[in-house]
């Protein structure tokens, strides 16, 4: 593969940009690749997706970024498009919200109809009329996420839903003469919830093409290996919770959900050895007849379960937003899987939040119900450590046993009020194992306000920052 072959000098750069992204990449893989765009050819742009994606990549956790590269690449275009509109110079941000209209306008009705030869020009011209910034020169480049805010293509969710509705009713009215039309109010039908996650589909996808038109355009401006280099997100896995809030949440529960169940397997197998309480021998004896009366397997007395197995706190303050979002999305998933859970969120005070996260449905975005439904703060909605560790010992101590698992999940950073270390204590002894994730850096645990390194002086801290993170916290929980 030399450097006269066009297409294989662009599948040794998106090689490379992978494994810059830390994806493993090897020549095999390339030259697998080469082999896979020999056989699909060149003019089905996503059918050549596809292949690539298959020989290039180890790890389906991987397509975010193999599909962001992907667009770098192999983009859809070169310079502008045809029938495309001469590029207009940026505007205030009344003359971005009247363009903004006129193309939401275009767009309910593509979305409606579900045309993506229409959908992608529209992107195309939002990226076009809405990604520049006002007073910027000619070679800053566009941005999506400016065009995506301006624009607000989820606001056409409703919209494209009742115009698909129309559209269906005037092809089916066209299609029986005579037929009834409705009038006044209608109840919702599940056919009309079908159509709405369907829209809300067709909408992420219309981001996604905003998002490839600008990495398009400034890759043709600033050049391929910069823009994939600074402009490409990682993935999930590697992403900081507490950076996760514009994170779609069904894709966030993907990744959290089989995680939980591993969790809780090793939470379970924990409370299964300590569920044994002292050798019954009457039992082990009656056993040890198949074997001879050789006690080969010794049985236990079962201990009676009064406490909650596992209690979760939880910090709440608005500092540690994102990674509260994961919390939510992690506890209810283990909802699903224990039935002696208490889930305890704090701000500055502690409130049993149990009953909200087991009413929500999986991946439903709860916080801001937690926030208006539970007590979580007193005087000031500022974390307080200190304070909410005293209030947990007082309130909620009884709660904890020799069998259980405590799990704290915060920052640790107090506002430089009382840390309460002799309420952390308390805790930790009545529990039979606890631990605490942070979703901060170890060398940030002594900056600040934070008193990280003097609570883990008390209980086992672990830096979880992120989904891979968590793997290895789950991987190394010892059962015994």
């Amino acid at each position: 593969m030399h450097s006269a072959d066009p297409v294989g000098t662009r599948l040794v750069e998106l090689g490379r940009a992978m494994r810059n992204h830390g994806l493993t990449v090897g020549t095999s893989e390339v030259a697998d690749a080469a082999a896979a765009t020999s056989a699909l050819g060149l003019a089905d742009r996503e059918r050549l997706r596809s292949g690539l994606a298959a020989t290039m990549m180890r790890r389906s956790a991987d397509r975010m970024v193999f599909d962001q590269l992907f667009d770098i690449y192999f983009p859809a275009a070169v310079g502008g498009r045809t029938g495309e509109a001469e590029e207009l110079p940026p505007t205030d941000t009344a003359g971005a919200r009247q363009r903004a209209a006129v193309i939401r306008e275009a767009l309910v009705d593509a979305l409606a109809r579900g045309d993506d030869r229409e959908l992608e020009l529209l992107a195309a011209r939002a990226v076009l009329e809405l990604g520049r910034l006002p007073g910027a020169a000619a070679d800053d480049g566009f941005f999506a996420k400016q065009t995506i805010e301006r624009l607000a293509p989820q606001t056409a969710v409703s919209a494209a839903q009742q115009r698909s509705r129309e559209l269906r009713h005037t092809q089916s009215a066209g299609d029986s003469e005579g037929g009834s039309s409705e009038s006044g109010p209608r109840r919702e039908r599940l056919s009309d919830r079908y159509d709405r996650e369907e829209i809300r589909g067709r909408v992420s996808a219309f981001r996604r093409r905003i998002e490839a038109e600008v990495a398009r355009r400034n890759a043709e401006m600033r050049g391929r290996d910069r823009i994939s280099q600074y402009s490409v997100e990682g993935p999930l896995e590697r992403t900081e919770f507490l950076l996760t809030a514009g994170t779609d949440a069904a894709e966030l529960q993907a990744v959290i959900a089989p995680l939980s169940r591993k969790l809780a397997s090793k939470l379970a197998a924990r409370q299964r050895r300590k569920s044994r309480g002292a050798i019954d021998i009457r039992r082990t004896l009656r056993a040890a007849m198949s074997t001879g009366g050789v006690p080969m397997r010794p049985a236990h007395k079962r201990r009676t379960r009064a406490r909650a197995e596992i209690v979760l706190f939880c910090d709440m303050s608005g500092s540690v937003a994102g990674f509260s979002r994961f919390t939510m999305l992690l506890l209810q998933s283990l909802a699903g899987v224990f039935r002696r859970v208490r889930f305890i969120g704090f701000i500055n005070v502690c409130d049993d939040i149990t009953d909200i996260v087991r009413d929500s449905q999986l991946g439903e975005e709860i916080a801001d119900r937690v926030t208006q439904e539970a007590n979580l703060a007193k005087h000031h909605t500022a974390s307080d450590y200190g304070t909410a560790l005293a209030d947990a010992a007082d309130r909620y101590l009884d709660l904890i046993g020799p069998r259980s698992t405590v799990l704290i999940l915060g920052d640790a950073r107090t506002n430089s009020t009382n840390p309460q270390f002799d309420a952390l204590r308390a805790i930790v002894r009545q529990a039979g194992h606890a631990a605490w994730l942070n979703p901060e850096q170890e060398n940030q645990w002594r900056m600040g306000d934070s008193v990280a390194t003097e609570y883990a002086e008390i209980i086992d801290m672990h830096e979880v920052r992120n989904i891979d993170q968590l793997r290895e916290f789950i991987s190394r929980l010892p059962v015994r």
